[in-house]
């Protein structure tokens, strides 16, 4: 594009504008010069494990759109997770100065996937040629911008289909709502040599043979529902029966919320238990999670982890729905056998639990048929 007598390729995935690009040359005549093509915006928030679940897009828009230009606008809490990644060109962490800067720009389709007014909002302010996933109605109201997004809607307005007749997972849901055919698509999350050093640094401190067994457990769940994980006394007995019957180690992962209760449980199981600590990265912590053998979790970032680092895994469901999950053929799930889960409810008073209502023997029993089947050798991609 010719600027007066400055001649510039502003639709090249290099150029930077403010500084020379990666090349160095001036834009006329660059033999590096890469046209962006399709531009695609993805609009997806919230929360940080959807983040994670939603990124099996990424490689289906690549080998649907060639060339292809990505733009991921996501909260800042789950930046972290597509920073550096070699298939989004451009992260923009919510702020009053991302959403300016998306009502300038135009993009050939939008794929708005969050249901919440901020999100859908930015979604029609957006230039899109196309736009698919869900809208803010002129009443202030969500709704479905296009038909395939109609079954997602569905889901949401109605309990029955949901958390009884519903077989679809996630990635089936959210593959139509942008007009794609789902075909096993996996997580696609990256690590650099940095994250992975850190995991292999952690593993020489504990003295971990390569040959010894280790089976994570996260304790963590999130706030968003009530009873998404076991409390501090049902992990503690996993723990001891883990030690007694595999005699392997376990890895205790949480966030901040759960410091205290990992610290409790690593100190009650001595030597049989070791706390990760809380203060790890959301890619280091992925780290960590590739050095375990199988995981056991709850329906949280944790398992969203462990099955994009390609671990075995049980899942532990009670409030929420188990069918929504895709396992890969890398796991089992464990759903909760009262009949008031899931419920997604944000407290909940029932004694038993519907967690409580998953006994730890249960769990071990299908950490050992994890265990019997071919290993993961092979960790989420690296950068």
């Amino acid at each position: 594009m010719a600027q007066g007598s400055l001649f510039l390729h502003l639709d090249c995935r290099h150029f930077l504008g403010e500084k020379p690009c990666r090349y160095g040359r001036p834009c006329e005549g660059c033999p590096d010069y890469a046209p962006m093509g399709k531009r695609i915006l993805i609009i997806k928030l919230d929360a940080i494990g959807d983040v994670a679940r939603t990124t099996p897009l990424l490689p289906a828009l690549h080998r649907t759109f060639q060339p292809v230009h990505i733009t991921w606008l996501v909260a800042p809490e789950a930046e972290e997770l597509l920073t550096g990644h070699p298939r989004v060109h451009a992260v923009l962490p919510y702020s009053v100065a991302a959403v300016a800067r998306l009502q300038v720009e135009q993009f050939d389709l939008l794929m708005s996937l969050d249901k919440t007014p901020r999100a859908t909002a930015v979604a029609m302010m957006v230039r899109a040629t196309e736009k698919r996933g869900f809208g803010l109605s002129p009443h202030g109201t969500l709704y479905p911008i296009n038909a395939g997004a109609e079954y997602a809607m569905r889901l949401g307005l109605s309990d029955e289909l949901k958390f009884r007749q519903n077989s679809r997972t996630y990635q089936e849901v959210i593959f139509e709502c942008c007009g794609l055919t789902f075909q096993g698509e996996d997580y696609d999350l990256c690590l650099s040599e940095t994250e992975r050093e850190f995991a292999a640094d952690f593993r020489r401190q504990l003295q971990i043979s390569p040959g010894e067994l280790l089976v994570g457990l996260n304790c963590g769940g999130g706030a968003a529902f009530a009873n998404k994980m076991w409390g501090p006394s049902q992990c503690l007995e996993f723990v001891r029966l883990v030690r007694a019957q595999l005699g392997a180690r376990v890895l205790l992962f949480g966030a901040a919320r759960e410091r205290d209760t990992l610290r409790m449980i690593a100190a009650a199981a001595g030597g049989a238990a070791v706390d990760t600590g809380t203060g790890n990265t959301v890619k280091q912590f992925q780290a960590l999670i590739g050095l375990c053998d199988v995981v056991v979790t709850g329906d949280s970032l944790g398992m969203h982890l462990a099955l994009a680092e390609k671990r075995r895994t049980v899942a532990l469901f009670g409030p929420t729905c188990a069918s929504e999950i895709e396992m890969y053929g890398r796991g089992e799930k464990i759903a909760s056998s009262l009949p008031c889960a899931p419920c997604y409810r944000r407290e909940c008073q029932r004694s038993p639990t519907c967690m409580e209502a998953i006994e730890p023997r249960t769990v071990l029993a299908a950490v050992e048929r994890q265990l019997q089947l071919p290993r993961a050798t092979a960790p989420g991609c690296a950068t």
